[in-house]
């Protein structure tokens, strides 16, 4: 059977025919019809902007289509609010974390369905469900502890066990690994493989191609909102299905990230964390040097840069830079001299999501823009425009963040920080729910800074993203320093031996 045509015989999962949405006069999805039986996984694949949220919404009640109609189980499926699909056994696990910080694990897990007996919540069984599904997932931790004391790594996958709670029969899944390291997808991918030969079928979405290889049955591409290919098995080079999102060719997603030897900027000599986080962790990185820090979730890489930067504390070692010693007390200390850091959950720590690409350009900024403490909306607009124009943003200084695809959200942080022409910029999971098409731009900008002269520290989860960028990589496990891989010796084999020790 062809992808997106219907069976004659009955039609056991989701059947999605001519499907569309417009807000207003524009049209944000185009026609789409496709079909999911039970028991399968089924990449959706686009760039930002293509499609895939608006889609996923859809089937999962949260937006009502303007056109088009669905069937589940052979019957008319039309929810209309997650709840109606939840009923119905469709659930959408979403990229954006979406827990409540103040509660429990078990909490987060079954809100709105927390189980009662005689009246009062029952909080051991509610435990003991929550366990059995964190478990399931390898997750060690109490069914009591409360989220905001997780890491982001572990809340994502809070997330997924909350999911498996549903007992599902589809699940949409967008983006699941992003804030996961090789061990935890791999685990999540068992589950998967473990669901579906129990008959849930799956949409799957991520900009990480090499997981659609290893978990997809099938594979439909979305451009532009309308679907643009399909694939009968997942076995597809990558250039195709680059090419197919993007409308164009991408022969070379890396930039050449060459580098000529400089004097050291920045130096960290026996650092360590008073939360144990990482201990004794040493290393230097030139100028027009991109240094990779790798290792699996729990590492210590966040942390480590967190407290290079100034945001978290050090109970032992130090950090020089140009050959000094320094004494950061907060990030505020180290970006007045020189050190800046792009965090991995960009939309908290990051950005000011209902704010304007100009304010957001401007908080940190205001030394430069406004010595005189007078803040002047005509500088304000000029400086954003600048910053605009300099990084590719696709947007005006009035635009809201929350209007802007993830990368462009991106590249606004990043455009804040080299405002400042900082002597060395950390990049925290720098492409983390970011498209194919906007990674290339992302890495070209990366690159653009060492050939520029900075410092730049690249934390990433993805290796190939690492061995693509890195000069040389630092790999970490259980906080310690494993090895400093040199030119020639990175590979997915060497930083793997070593982050798994």
């Amino acid at each position: 059977m062809a992808f997106g045509q219907y069976n004659s015989s009955p039609h056991r999962g989701l059947s999605i025919r001519g499907i569309s949405k417009s807000y207003g006069s524009v049209e944000v999805l185009s026609d789409v019809t496709l079909s999911v039986q039970p028991g399968e996984v089924v990449a959706l694949l686009g760039e930002n902007g293509a499609g895939k949220s608006t889609l996923s919404s859809i089937i999962a009640g949260i937006n009502q289509p303007s056109k088009g109609e669905m069937t589940w189980k052979g019957k008319p499926y039309s929810p209309r609010s997650p709840k109606e699909a939840l009923n119905a056994g469709i659930g959408l696990i979403h990229q954006e974390i979406r827990l409540l910080p103040e509660l429990s694990v078990a909490e987060n897990m079954f809100i709105g369905r927390i189980p009662v007996l005689n009246g009062v919540i029952d909080r051991e069984k509610m435990s003991l469900l929550a366990s059995e599904q964190l478990e399931r997932l390898g997750l060690n931790i109490s069914p009591d502890t409360l989220v905001k004391e997780l890491k982001v790594a572990a809340q994502q996958q809070v997330e997924i066990a909350k999911a498996l709670t549903l007992n599902a029969q589809f699940l949409i899944l967008d983006e699941p690994t992003a804030a996961l390291g090789g061990e935890e997808t791999e685990r999540l991918f068992q589950q998967i493989n473990s669901l579906k030969s129990e008959g849930v079928a799956f949409i799957y979405i991520s900009h990480r191609l090499d997981e659609i290889a290893q978990i997809a049955d099938r594979i439909f591409v979305l451009r532009d909102g309308k679907h643009v290919a399909t694939h009968e098995s997942s076995d597809v080079p990558v250039n195709t299905l680059v090419s197919d999102m993007v409308g164009r060719s991408v022969d070379r997603v890396f930039p050449d990230c060459s580098v000529a030897k400089s004097h050291t900027v920045l130096s960290v000599e026996n650092l360590s964390s008073p939360s144990g986080d990482f201990s004794n962790i040493s290393f230097s990185v030139q100028q027009g040097e991109i240094l990779g820090v790798a290792g699996i979730v729990g590492a210590g890489r966040t942390e480590l840069v967190r407290a290079i930067s100034g945001a978290d504390p050090i109970s032992g070692g130090t950090i020089f830079l140009d050959g000094e010693p320094v004494d950061f007390q907060s990030p505020a200390d180290a970006i007045q001299q020189g050190i800046v850091l792009v965090p991995e959950d960009r939309k908290h720590e990051g950005l000011l999501l209902n704010d304007t690409i100009a304010d957001n350009l401007s908080v940190g900024n205001f030394d430069r823009i406004a010595p005189d403490n007078w803040v002047m909306p005509g500088v304000v607009n000029q400086f954003a425009r600048e910053a605009i124009q300099q990084m590719g943003i696709k947007g005006t200084p009035q635009q809201k963040l929350s209007d802007l695809s993830g990368g462009n959200q991106q590249k606004v942080i990043i455009a804040k920080w080299i405002s400042r022409h900082p002597k060395v910029i950390i990049l925290d999971e720098p492409t983390r729910g970011i498209d194919v098409g906007a990674r290339a731009a992302i890495y070209e900008v990366i690159a653009d800074l060492a050939r520029d002269g900075m410092a730049v520290i690249v934390v990433s989860s993805d290796l190939d993203e690492v061995i693509g960028l890195s000069n040389r990589v630092l790999v970490l496990a259980h906080g310690e320093q494993q090895g400093i891989l040199e030119d020639g010796e990175i590979s997915q084999v060497s930083i793997m031996e070593l982050a798994t020790r």
